[in-house]
């Protein structure tokens, strides 16, 4: 591997809404995207989602070079892969299958190439597994989407070269995304584990009859959800401390609160509770499309960054 090789020419393997994304990204950064997909209409659907997510992009700000016509796609995965610098694979979330595949995309990408993971679960160590070449393989664990969600998660495997983290970091700063890495690989990575926590126990009070789907996430964006997009959750409790701040706080507050945490609970996930969140969401979202409320989001996302730069926060 070529250590601080530049990256000019990204290649987005799988061109699903999450490929999709990057390749938006990738482009409004002003680099040259080749991307490939086997699906009969991939290169379609691919340059639709580019088209719909531009006007989000330009908002957050282009780069002088971006441009949509930097796109390329192929159905041929050698052919994407020949000439890249970096690669981000974003295929089916199924162990075996991506084991096989990125040892295809080992073979085809130079050796010198990054190649990186979207996946949200598996690990560095299974994709490398099977790799000539497994010291540039690392996952680069995404929100959706890529291209309005700045959080990219980059872990690597036993065997990952340190130069392949510090490039990948260095790669997705440049792309304007916030890169954590994780210091130890474990299965759906950190910010999936976190979810999941607060989730569970979400629908274990559901179960309980103590609220209901759309009062818990009222619950959340009208309370922590706010407070969450400011600062992180220690850092929370720091003010929770007053004058005294996170000292006060472990003196007199975390036994409380780890009382709490002894209390949590865990649901029974019945058929009952699984249509009652069906039911919950249903009634939340009403009549408007997956695809309305997506929009939506991302627009208050993209205003919520904006005000971000602005404050400094």
């Amino acid at each position: 591997m070529s250590p601080g090789k530049e990256v000019q020419r990204v290649a987005i393997v799988g061109a699903g809404t999450i490929g999709s994304s990057w390749a938006a990204l990738c482009l409004a950064r002003g680099f040259d995207v080749v991307a490939t997909d086997p699906a009969p209409n991939a290169e379609t659907h691919l340059r639709a989602y580019v088209a719909r997510a531009w006007n989000t992009l330009a908002a957050v700000g282009l780069s002088p070079a971006a441009s949509p016509d930097r796109l390329n796609f192929t159905s041929d995965l050698s052919e994407a892969l020949k000439d890249a610098d970096f690669v981000q694979e974003s295929g089916p979330e199924l162990r075996d299958f991506k084991v096989r595949f990125f040892a295809q995309m080992d073979a085809a990408a130079p050796p010198d190439s990054i190649l990186a993971s979207s996946t949200s679960w598996l690990t560095a160590d299974d994709l490398q597994s099977r790799c000539r070449h497994p010291g540039r393989c690392i996952v680069g664990h995404p929100l959706n989407p890529p291209h309005v969600i700045p959080l990219v998660e980059v872990v690597g495997g036993a065997q990952t070269a340190p130069d392949a983290i510090e490039r990948a970091m260095t790669f997705y700063t440049s792309l304007g995304k916030k890169p954590i890495l994780l210091r130890k690989a474990l299965p759906g990575h950190v910010v999936n584990r976190l979810q999941a926590a607060l989730y569970k126990e979400i629908l274990y009070l559901v179960e309980q009859g103590v609220l209901s789907i759309a009062e818990a996430d009222d619950l959340i964006r009208y309370g922590p959800g706010l407070r969450w997009a400011v600062m992180g959750p220690s850092l929370q409790w720091h003010l929770a401390g007053g004058s005294g701040g996170i000292h006060h706080f472990m003196e007199q507050l975390m036994d409380p609160l780890c009382g709490v945490m002894d209390h949590l609970g865990a649901p029974d996930l019945t058929e009952a509770l699984r249509q009652a969140v069906i039911e919950g969401v249903a009634q939340q979202a009403g009549d408007r499309s997956v695809e309305q409320l997506a929009d939506r989001e991302n627009q208050i996302i993209v205003d919520l960054l904006a005000l971000r730069t602005r404050t400094g926060a």
